[in-house]
């Protein structure tokens, strides 16, 4: 009799111990979902808040990386009096590409002039006297951008480029906020390896000629003020 009790008994305590095993099997996956969760979330936490970082020399190379892979766009249009260019950024030089992406995001080029014209030589862009220039300049940071010079990417034609500094710049760092095109049909390759080339135009060429046509003073200002902007098209 006490073997037949004890035959009935066994099975319960073995539910009780599949039971309790489930429960904490079922408890374990949901703290590790949970654990899960909120790895997951903090690592989608924004390392940068856009609307208050200030670049400078110490975090641009870190923060252009952290922005470039967020925001993998590389063409842009711009937009003057005298007709459209489209420019398509190398991926080759991933910080100047985000760099001149953020700022077309920022609305940063949008005060400012096609304001050094050089017949045969280049079209410059990205500053003006004006004082929300200026101002917006403060408020983006001042800084520096490291050199990405790459062997196949040259100053032909239509080449787009980062102005620079050449006293007092060794290591050849780009300006963030002025670029220029190439105009001359034959390119401006004693500046390969210089400036750093980061883009090119694939429509518009006849726009970039016509502002290179255009009457300047003995300083290469435009005498008349050709306002350009810009803005993200892929």
């Amino acid at each position: 009799m006490k073997f037949h009790k004890l035959i009935l008994f066994l099975p319960i305590v073995l539910l009780y111990s599949c039971e309790k095993k489930t429960k904490d099997t079922t408890e374990k996956n949901r703290e590790q979902k949970i654990d899960s969760i909120n790895i997951k979330n903090i690592t989608l936490k924004p390392k940068y808040d856009l609307e208050t970082v200030i670049l400078t020399d110490d975090n641009v190379v870190d923060f252009l990386t952290w922005y470039g892979e967020r925001n993998p766009e590389n063409k842009v249009l711009i937009e003057t009096k005298f007709g459209n260019i489209e420019v398509e950024l190398f991926d080759k030089t991933p910080l100047h590409r985000a760099n001149f992406i953020y700022l077309v995001k920022k609305n940063y080029f949008n005060t400012t002039y096609f304001h050094r014209v050089v017949k045969n030589f280049i079209i410059q862009g990205g500053n003006s006297d004006e004082s929300i220039t200026k101002k917006d300049r403060k408020n983006i940071g001042k800084y520096l951008i490291p050199s990405e010079f790459n062997n196949n990417l040259k100053h032909n034609y239509g080449a787009l480029a980062s102005a620079r500094l050449w006293e007092e710049n060794p290591n050849k760092l780009s300006n963030p906020y002025e670029f220029y095109l190439v105009q001359n049909k034959n390119g401006a390759h004693h500046l390969d390896n210089e400036h750093t080339v980061f883009g090119k135009i694939t429509k518009g060429f006849d726009v970039m000629n016509e502002i290179a046509n255009q009457e300047t003073d003995k300083k290469e200002f435009p005498l008349l003020n050709i306002k350009i902007k810009v803005t993200v098209i892929n």
